[in-house]
């Protein structure tokens, strides 16, 4: 099964609350204000008729774009899916489970898939989510000029629209769809807003949880409850007030205060959220980070230089230092216990700076020789780690910050960099995020593994209910691994802080589902 996320063992000595948590973590500003305008009636109120039960969610990751489309499956799309449905959306084991489709099948080559919608719905413009609305969806993040999914639809050749059933033909046999047209890199659009992508971008339409009805452009969203959501009966929030999350120091403050009833927080706030009497929901997450090396320029174009690095970092300082009893060492792009994890490549590339040292001068640079600008786009405890830790080896690593990071990134233009990943739903999707030749996340493109585009391709023609999927997969994350251009360090789970007047979350893994959720005694 996709995503199962199994126990792990900790590698901290730390009490059996912080433990548990450990074991769950495996799972500027515009002054005007923009008015939706199929809701322009409503102004700026941010309570309905139907009630008052509000979230006041603060956050770090405020929506730049409001079209899925240009905003991608960054950590963005928790906010977005507040507007928007899916075909599928994802349980809490992982599983793609029906959305606004509700059931699909493959044919029996595997190479097309049929999604069936539910009938009756309607986009909050009050244009009907059918199969023309999929496929419109599909091609516009396909051929749109600044779309950031087309990477991830390339399995997708066409689309049909048969009333309420969009069949999906592919260009190669892939049992991933269902995981991937999820809420990250599918959320259905209204085709007729979306025939104007710049009003659409500040101006969402969709058909999900909630409408959107005042927007100030990077600091604040105002939504009312959607009546025509399908599953509105299980939504038991009337109002959101979404807000961009002041600096960082002031957001416990501002929950305990009621300014705020939910917060994204970091590792370092968590415990005095607790001690606020806050609720710290841990978040079952895909995140890892990395640093990224692009062996097309001096001095990754030596392997022996490559494998140096791999033997001076010392993961262990990354858990002790930045995640505070919440992470874990990994050296993959996933947390351990998750499905995809290798367990065959596990220290592949253990912590030795003598063997470090010994590496660089078997490819005759002396202490002090390689120096190196690692370019980020903020400051980042991460690259003074980095920093320190070459810097035992004899390489001297000046950092860089460039807010404009994202552009010499992805046109793989940097020779050093860091990189956090959120993951993916389906597990393929990260593997070739990272290890593919036009990955996004590999700064070495074009260059991919030997062997790994056949690895991937065969975990794509094993269906997810096969028993070898497991073993399938493993094998093209090791496939993948083989890539000079990657070294993994740690994984944590995400953090909310939350007031005790909201209820429980689902844990669906890197997902906010906010399914029979309640506040106060709505």
């Amino acid at each position: 099964m996709f995503g199962r996320l199994t126990p792990r063992r900790p590698r901290l000595n730390l009490p059996s609350s912080r433990r548990g948590r450990l074991r769950a973590a495996a799972l500027g500003t515009a002054l005007a204000t923009v008015l939706v305008p199929a809701l322009s009636a409503c102004g700026g109120e941010s309570a309905s008729a139907s009630g008052n039960a509000t979230l006041k969610w603060t956050s770090s990751y405020f929506p730049t774009h409001w079209d899925p489309v240009v905003g991608g499956s960054g950590a963005q799309f928790r906010e977005l899916a507040l507007v928007y449905a899916s075909l599928t959306r994802t349980d809490e084991s992982g599983k793609a489970v029906p959305d606004l489709a509700k059931s699909w099948e493959y044919n029996a080559k595997g190479d097309q898939i049929t999604f069936h919608l539910r009938p009756g719905l309607k986009f909050s413009d009050g244009e009907p989510v059918d199969a023309a609305a999929v496929k419109a969806a599909i091609e516009r993040a396909k051929n749109q000029k600044n779309s950031a999914l087309f990477g991830d639809l390339t399995s997708i050749k066409s689309v049909t629209a048969e009333g309420l059933d969009a069949v999906v033909r592919l260009s190669q046999v892939d049992y991933q769809i269902p995981q991937l047209l999820g809420e990250r890199v599918l959320q259905i659009t209204s085709p007729k807003a979306a025939e104007s992508p710049e009003k659409l971008d500040q101006n969402p339409v969709g058909a999900g949880p909630f409408v959107v009805t005042q927007i100030v452009p990077g600091t604040k969203a105002v939504l009312k409850k959607n009546p025509d959501y399908w599953d509105a009966e299980n939504i038991h929030i009337d109002n959101v007030e979404l807000t961009s999350a002041p600096d960082a120091s002031t957001v416990v403050s501002g929950l305990e205060t009621g300014v705020y009833n939910f917060a994204d927080i970091k590792p370092s706030q968590a415990e005095a959220a607790e001690k606020a009497g806050l609720d710290v929901f841990v978040q079952p997450g895909f995140n890892a980070s990395n640093i990224s090396l692009n062996i097309n320029k001096a001095p990754f174009d030596d392997d022996k230089v490559v494998d140096a690095v791999r033997h001076a970092i010392n993961r262990q300082e990354f858990v002790d230092k930045l995640t505070f009893g919440y992470g874990e060492v990994t050296d993959q792009p996933f947390p351990k216990g998750y499905v995809a994890y290798d367990p065959e490549s596990a220290d592949a590339y253990a912590y030795d700076p003598a063997k470090s040292k010994e590496l660089l001068a078997e490819a005759g640079h002396k202490a002090g020789d390689i120096k190196l600008n690692l370019v980020i786009p903020a400051d980042d405890p991460q690259a003074e780690i980095v920093q320190s830790q070459l810097a035992k080896v004899g390489i001297t690593v000046t950092i860089k910050i460039d807010k404009n990071w994202s552009t010499p990134f992805f046109a793989k233009d940097l020779t050093f960099s860091l990189y956090g990943t959120t993951g993916r739903d389906s597990a393929v999707q990260t593997l070739t995020a990272h290890f593919g030749p036009n990955g996004p996340l590999n700064l070495s493109s074009p260059y991919e593994p030997s062997g790994f585009e056949a690895a991937v391709a065969k975990v794509r023609q094993t269906p997810l209910d096969s028993p070898d999927y497991t073993k399938v997969l493993q094998a093209a994350t090791r496939a993948g691994l083989q890539s000079k251009a990657l070294v993994f360090t740690y994984s944590q789970p995400n953090l909310i802080a939350k007031s005790k007047s909201i209820s429980g979350l689902p844990k669906n893994p890197a997902h906010i589902d906010w399914t029979g959720v309640t506040i106060g005694g709505s």
